[in-house]
């Protein structure tokens, strides 16, 4: 955590041109992949179907709350099931992303931060994948790890569309934590990290920026939860 480097969604820190395809996701999980310090080499990437993006496209109006169904998913041990990548070798892990993440870089990366620290968490043998709470604990290394602004941001996002058939809205919440959890540990992280102010806040949702002030507040009246607290902003 103190060595970590906050990550965030600039030119800076994520270059290559993005246009949606395959080939750019592929990209930019090889870069988050470095970002997280977890071999690229050993895990398949894989892009599932979405199948609520038919329905997108065929009906003349679509509301809908996303966080019913996975944004993607992580598979271990798959050497033991006769899974074979696309390479015909059996790779030790898989992480797999639904199409429709491809639409938004923002939580593309937060979904592929979330499942590579399955990666790391499961796949690494440090936490045992039956208790209820491992997927919000995987959130938090996300934070932890400087991938926070995505997952932070992408843990509520509102959505609009209208063309000349159709308007439409959803409302899709990503991974395991509400704004107000992940606000709280960035807060958490930066405190811990002795910093008084942090260039990266402006990238926060204005959300999340808010409940980030307000815990940063809090911990700073509050010092036996943490080894320095000092107000933040």
């Amino acid at each position: 955590m103190l060595e970590a480097t906050v990550i965030t969604p600039t030119a800076e820190d994520f270059p290559d041109p993005y246009d949606k395809t395959t080939e750019a996701a592929e990209k930019l999980f090889s870069r988050v992949c470095h970002y997280m310090h977890v071999v690229r080499s050993e895990i398949e990437f894989e892009i599932f179907p979405d199948e609520t993006e038919e329905l997108k496209a065929i009906l003349p109006s679509w509301s809908g709350r996303g966080g019913k169904h996975a944004a993607g998913l992580y598979i271990h041990a798959m050497e033991e099931r006769g899974f074979a990548g696309s390479d015909g070798k059996s790779p030790g892990a898989v992480v797999a992303i639904r199409s429709s993440q491809l639409k938004d870089p923002l939580a593309l990366v937060a979904t592929m931060a979330h499942e590579l620290g399955h990666v790391i968490l499961l796949g690494g043998g440090l936490m045992n994948p039956k208790p209820a709470d491992h997927e919000p604990m995987t959130d938090l290394l996300t934070v932890y790890l400087g991938l926070g602004i995505f997952t932070a941001n992408s843990a509520g996002r509102f959505q609009q569309f209208q063309n000349d058939r159709r308007i439409g809205w959803s409302m899709q919440r990503l991974g395991y934590l509400p704004e107000e959890v992940f606000a709280y540990a960035l807060a958490k992280f930066v405190v811990e990290r002795s910093e008084d102010r942090v260039a990266w806040e402006r990238h926060l949702s204005t959300n999340v920026r808010a409940y980030f002030k307000r815990s940063g507040a809090w911990l700073a009246k509050n010092p036996q939860y943490v080894a320095t607290a000092k107000p933040i902003g």
